[in-house]
């Protein structure tokens, strides 16, 4: 397969809310929090009708590429559930590879509570349940083995057998000749643990990293362009995305600036970065240049946002024309 994606194992809920209805929950407008099963519970039984759908960064990702012709596996924990077996179906019936079995004990499957309000800004209440159970016994080498590039999803690299299980991966896909990719999933994980992810840059694990504007920067604090230069030089290759202003990337000897695909109205953001990697791994393991890569994860960026929820609904194949 093309992307082996590893990540957390969710299923988005997403309701569209007015700011009114936010205050009444006591949530401030843009927000992320974790929470326990009580608090998601209480929060999901009041919500408005919502759309239910196989979620999480990483398995967005994959959902992607195969949607525009490529292959892809995902690995990430789940429990035995309902919203286990919605999870397993989803990711299933897109076309992806998921083989990891889904837990017998331990905490519910994990979900993304998103409330998107009217002007396209989501709000995020996220019990993680079952998918930060994660561990190396979780990992499969055959698959990695099978795989072009391995991606990590940030989210991820947080309890300490999920972090193990990540290093497991990067080991075993580095061993095989395989290349790693990280995504930095958001600015306060990179805050929490922004010093390993420099050491796994420094140490020349990660071949491919994607961040955002805020995100890279936090990592290497100070002005966007002097980020963007210090990942060039610990990273053989970077794509940066700046959300209407496009993206940048970066590898050794090349800059490419991206202008972002045009999109009608911009209804719900979730999902954008994870299909911009999409489109970008799709056209790096297809033999793509480098700005060609960025083209095609700007097209599925645009795609995704111009609908509630995370995944492309037409063919990404058929919007790029990467079947021609």
């Amino acid at each position: 397969m093309e992307v082996l994606a590893i990540g957390n194992a969710l299923v988005d809920v997403l309701a569209t809310v007015t700011d009114e209805q936010l205050a009444e929950l006591g949530i401030v407008k843009n927000s992320y929090e974790l929470v326990d099963e009580e608090t998601a519970d209480r929060l999901y039984d009041a919500m408005p009708p919502a759309v239910e759908i196989s979620g999480g960064a990483a398995a967005n990702t994959t959902v992607g590429v195969v949607s525009l012709g490529g292959t892809a596996g995902f690995i990430g924990r789940v429990r035995d559930d309902q919203l286990g077996a919605v999870f397993r179906h989803d990711l299933r019936a897109a076309g992806v590879r998921y083989e990891t079995p889904p837990a017998r004990t331990g905490p519910a499957t994990g979900r993304a509570l998103t409330f998107i309000t009217p002007d396209a800004h989501r709000t995020f209440r996220t019990y993680v349940g079952a998918a930060n159970r994660l561990g190396p016994e979780d990992i499969d080498e055959g698959a990695i083995a099978e795989a072009d590039v391995v991606y990590l999803e940030g989210y991820l690299w947080d309890p300490p057998a999920a972090k193990d299980a990540l290093r497991k991966a990067i080991g075993i896909a580095r061993g095989g000749g395989r290349r790693v990719a990280l995504t930095l999933s958001d600015p306060l994980w990179v805050t929490n643990w922004g010093h390993e992810f420099r050491e796994l840059l420094d140490n020349g694990r990660i071949d491919v990293l994607f961040a955002n504007e805020v995100e890279v920067t936090t990592l290497f604090p100070g002005t966007l362009e002097a980020a963007v230069e210090r990942v060039r030089s610990v990273c053989p290759l970077a794509a940066v995305t700046r959300s209407e202003h496009g993206s940048i990337v970066v590898s050794d000897g090349e800059t490419h600036e991206i202008k972002a695909a045009r999109v009608g109205d911009v209804v719900d953001t979730t999902g954008a970065g994870d299909l911009y990697a999409a489109g970008f791994l799709y056209g790096l393991t297809h033999g793509a240049d480098l700005a060609r890569c960025a083209e095609l994860g700007s097209l599925c960026a645009a795609e995704v946002i111009s609908h509630v929820g995370g995944r492309p609904e037409q063919s990404l194949a058929e919007l790029v024309g990467a079947g021609s």
